[in-house]
Protein backbone atom coordinates (compact mmCIF):
# COMPACT_ATOMS: atom_id res chain seq x y z
CA UNK A 1 0.00 0.00 0.00
CA UNK A 2 1.41 3.37 -1.14
CA UNK A 3 2.09 6.16 1.60
CA UNK A 4 1.18 9.83 0.70
CA UNK A 5 4.18 11.41 1.68
CA UNK A 6 3.35 15.03 3.90
CA UNK A 7 3.93 18.62 2.25
CA UNK A 8 7.84 19.66 3.34
CA UNK A 9 7.53 21.93 6.08
CA UNK A 10 8.45 25.31 5.92
CA UNK A 11 9.62 27.87 8.60
CA UNK A 12 9.84 31.33 8.52
CA UNK A 13 13.71 32.63 9.72
CA UNK A 14 14.03 35.41 11.67
CA UNK A 15 17.73 36.89 12.63
CA UNK A 16 18.21 39.63 15.52
CA UNK A 17 21.52 41.50 15.71
CA UNK A 18 23.08 41.40 19.05
CA UNK A 19 26.11 43.17 19.58
CA UNK A 20 28.19 42.21 22.34
CA UNK A 21 28.70 46.17 23.49
CA UNK A 22 24.84 47.35 22.48
CA UNK A 23 21.95 44.50 22.68
CA UNK A 24 19.08 45.61 22.17
CA UNK A 25 16.47 45.48 25.05
CA UNK A 26 13.95 42.78 25.09
CA UNK A 27 10.59 44.20 24.74
CA UNK A 28 11.67 46.47 21.65
CA UNK A 29 13.40 43.51 20.62
CA UNK A 30 9.50 41.86 20.44
CA UNK A 31 7.96 44.46 19.02
CA UNK A 32 10.79 44.45 16.43
CA UNK A 33 10.38 41.17 15.52
CA UNK A 34 6.47 41.16 15.69
CA UNK A 35 6.44 44.14 13.28
CA UNK A 36 9.06 42.30 10.70
CA UNK A 37 6.65 39.49 10.58
CA UNK A 38 3.63 41.59 9.49
CA UNK A 39 5.83 43.55 6.97
CA UNK A 40 7.44 40.61 5.29
CA UNK A 41 2.93 39.72 4.90
CA UNK A 42 1.88 42.75 3.88
CA UNK A 43 5.14 43.28 1.22
CA UNK A 44 4.07 42.87 -2.44
CA UNK A 45 6.67 40.21 -3.10
CA UNK A 46 4.94 37.70 -0.73
CA UNK A 47 1.53 38.15 -2.16
CA UNK A 48 0.07 37.16 -5.61
CA UNK A 49 2.32 36.58 -8.20
CA UNK A 50 5.35 38.11 -6.18
CA UNK A 51 8.70 36.47 -5.70
CA UNK A 52 8.12 35.31 -2.17
CA UNK A 53 4.64 34.54 -2.48
CA UNK A 54 4.56 30.81 -3.13
CA UNK A 55 7.26 29.99 -0.21
CA UNK A 56 4.68 32.17 1.62
CA UNK A 57 1.91 29.69 0.87
CA UNK A 58 3.54 26.90 1.26
CA UNK A 59 4.31 28.00 5.00
CA UNK A 60 1.05 29.16 5.85
CA UNK A 61 -0.57 25.75 4.15
CA UNK A 62 0.98 23.98 7.33
CA UNK A 63 2.50 25.02 10.88
CA UNK A 64 3.11 29.18 10.92
CA UNK A 65 6.45 28.16 12.50
CA UNK A 66 9.05 30.61 13.35
CA UNK A 67 12.68 30.06 14.56
CA UNK A 68 14.93 33.09 15.23
CA UNK A 69 18.49 33.31 15.21
CA UNK A 70 21.06 35.47 16.85
CA UNK A 71 23.90 37.33 14.78
CA UNK A 72 26.65 39.99 15.23
CA UNK A 73 29.41 41.27 13.00
CA UNK A 74 30.21 39.71 10.11
CA UNK A 75 27.91 37.47 10.77
CA UNK A 76 24.98 40.14 10.57
CA UNK A 77 26.56 41.45 7.54
CA UNK A 78 26.48 38.52 5.74
CA UNK A 79 22.85 37.58 6.62
CA UNK A 80 21.59 41.19 5.40
CA UNK A 81 23.17 40.36 2.12
CA UNK A 82 20.18 37.40 1.44
CA UNK A 83 16.91 38.58 0.67
CA UNK A 84 14.87 39.74 3.30
CA UNK A 85 13.54 42.84 5.16
CA UNK A 86 15.71 44.86 7.84
CA UNK A 87 13.31 46.39 10.98
CA UNK A 88 14.78 48.66 13.17
CA UNK A 89 13.16 49.48 16.25
CA UNK A 90 14.46 51.85 18.77
CA UNK A 91 17.21 49.75 20.00
CA UNK A 92 16.82 46.47 17.86
CA UNK A 93 17.70 45.20 14.63
CA UNK A 94 15.68 42.20 12.93
CA UNK A 95 15.54 41.00 9.44
CA UNK A 96 13.46 38.66 8.15
CA UNK A 97 13.33 35.88 5.21
CA UNK A 98 11.07 34.58 2.96
CA UNK A 99 10.08 31.19 4.71
CA UNK A 100 12.31 28.28 3.78
CA UNK A 101 12.08 24.38 3.96
CA UNK A 102 12.60 23.06 7.48
CA UNK A 103 16.29 21.63 6.06
CA UNK A 104 17.07 23.74 3.55
CA UNK A 105 18.13 26.95 5.23
CA UNK A 106 20.68 29.31 3.72
CA UNK A 107 24.06 28.42 4.97
CA UNK A 108 24.85 31.78 5.97
CA UNK A 109 21.54 31.19 8.25
CA UNK A 110 21.82 27.69 8.58
CA UNK A 111 25.24 28.51 11.03
CA UNK A 112 24.16 31.13 13.05
CA UNK A 113 23.17 29.93 16.73
CA UNK A 114 19.30 29.73 18.29
CA UNK A 115 20.73 29.47 21.96
CA UNK A 116 22.09 32.54 23.49
CA UNK A 117 19.55 35.26 22.79
CA UNK A 118 18.68 36.82 26.77
CA UNK A 119 17.85 40.12 26.35
CA UNK A 120 16.41 42.03 29.51
CA UNK A 121 15.01 45.74 29.36
CA UNK A 122 16.58 48.44 31.00
CA UNK A 123 14.07 50.19 32.94
CA UNK A 124 10.45 48.45 32.76
CA UNK A 125 7.68 48.88 29.84
CA UNK A 126 5.51 51.44 30.60
CA UNK A 127 2.29 51.06 29.66
CA UNK A 128 0.78 50.29 26.11
CA UNK A 129 -0.90 53.19 24.92
CA UNK A 130 -4.60 52.55 24.49
CA UNK A 131 -5.27 53.01 20.47
CA UNK A 132 -2.50 50.40 20.20
CA UNK A 133 -2.49 46.69 19.06
CA UNK A 134 -1.19 44.87 22.19
CA UNK A 135 0.07 41.57 21.87
CA UNK A 136 -0.12 40.05 25.27
CA UNK A 137 1.89 37.20 26.79
CA UNK A 138 1.20 35.06 29.20
CA UNK A 139 2.36 35.91 32.57
CA UNK A 140 2.78 32.22 33.82
CA UNK A 141 5.21 31.31 31.11
CA UNK A 142 8.56 31.59 31.25
CA UNK A 143 10.82 31.83 27.68
CA UNK A 144 13.83 32.94 25.92
CA UNK A 145 13.61 36.26 24.34
CA UNK A 146 14.25 34.14 20.72
CA UNK A 147 11.31 31.91 21.68
CA UNK A 148 9.01 35.21 23.13
CA UNK A 149 9.94 37.12 19.60
CA UNK A 150 8.75 33.64 17.64
CA UNK A 151 5.31 33.69 19.86
CA UNK A 152 4.80 37.96 19.27
CA UNK A 153 5.16 37.01 15.64
CA UNK A 154 2.61 34.51 15.77
CA UNK A 155 0.45 37.02 17.38
CA UNK A 156 1.53 39.24 14.95
CA UNK A 157 0.17 37.13 12.30
CA UNK A 158 -3.25 36.15 13.63
CA UNK A 159 -4.12 39.90 14.03
CA UNK A 160 -3.07 39.91 9.88
CA UNK A 161 -5.44 37.28 9.50
CA UNK A 162 -8.60 38.25 11.45
CA UNK A 163 -8.29 41.63 9.70
CA UNK A 164 -10.42 42.86 6.61
CA UNK A 165 -8.68 43.99 3.88
CA UNK A 166 -9.16 47.71 4.77
CA UNK A 167 -8.01 47.30 7.70
CA UNK A 168 -4.66 45.95 7.00
CA UNK A 169 -4.31 48.45 4.84
CA UNK A 170 -4.49 50.73 7.18
CA UNK A 171 -2.48 49.37 10.23
CA UNK A 172 0.10 48.79 6.73
CA UNK A 173 -0.10 52.14 5.81
CA UNK A 174 0.74 53.62 9.38
CA UNK A 175 3.94 51.74 9.64
CA UNK A 176 2.30 48.43 11.95
CA UNK A 177 2.46 50.42 15.31
CA UNK A 178 2.15 47.55 17.88
CA UNK A 179 3.31 47.02 21.59
CA UNK A 180 3.98 44.11 23.39
CA UNK A 181 3.27 43.35 26.98
CA UNK A 182 3.12 40.89 29.81
CA UNK A 183 -0.83 40.40 30.99
CA UNK A 184 -1.89 41.38 34.53
CA UNK A 185 -2.14 37.75 36.10
CA UNK A 186 -5.70 38.59 36.61
CA UNK A 187 -6.45 39.69 33.00
CA UNK A 188 -5.12 36.41 31.18
CA UNK A 189 -8.02 34.38 31.76
CA UNK A 190 -10.25 36.62 30.33
CA UNK A 191 -8.33 37.58 27.24
CA UNK A 192 -7.82 33.57 25.92
CA UNK A 193 -11.46 33.61 26.60
CA UNK A 194 -11.99 36.98 24.92
CA UNK A 195 -12.66 35.71 21.56
CA UNK A 196 -9.20 37.35 20.59
CA UNK A 197 -7.18 35.55 18.61
CA UNK A 198 -4.62 33.45 20.53
CA UNK A 199 -1.64 31.84 20.16
CA UNK A 200 -1.37 27.61 20.91
CA UNK A 201 2.11 26.73 20.63
CA UNK A 202 3.32 23.46 18.66
CA UNK A 203 5.27 22.62 21.57
CA UNK A 204 8.94 22.16 19.55
CA UNK A 205 10.77 23.95 22.65
CA UNK A 206 10.77 25.42 25.78
CA UNK A 207 7.03 24.96 26.62
CA UNK A 208 4.33 21.97 26.53
CA UNK A 209 2.26 21.91 23.70
CA UNK A 210 -1.32 23.58 23.31
CA UNK A 211 0.47 26.62 25.83
CA UNK A 212 -1.41 29.58 25.08
CA UNK A 213 1.58 32.11 24.56
CA UNK A 214 -0.14 35.25 22.77
CA UNK A 215 -3.22 37.58 22.59
CA UNK A 216 -3.46 39.38 20.40
CA UNK A 217 -5.47 42.69 20.71
CA UNK A 218 -6.34 45.45 17.85
CA UNK A 219 -8.32 48.21 18.03
CA UNK A 220 -10.47 46.81 15.15
CA UNK A 221 -10.77 43.51 16.77
CA UNK A 222 -11.95 44.79 20.47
Amino acid sequence: MSQVSEAPQFVLPLVVRIERSAPPARTDALQTAARAVLLLLGDERATGDGEWAEAVRNWEDARIRKVVRRARGAEWRRAEALPGITVNGKSAEVRVYPPVPLDGWPKDLAKLQVSGTELDDPEPPVPADPGLPVLWLNPELEMSAGKTMAQAGHGAQLAWWALSGAERTAWREEGFPLAVRTAAPADWARLTTSGLPVVRDAGFTEIAPGSCTVVAEHPALR
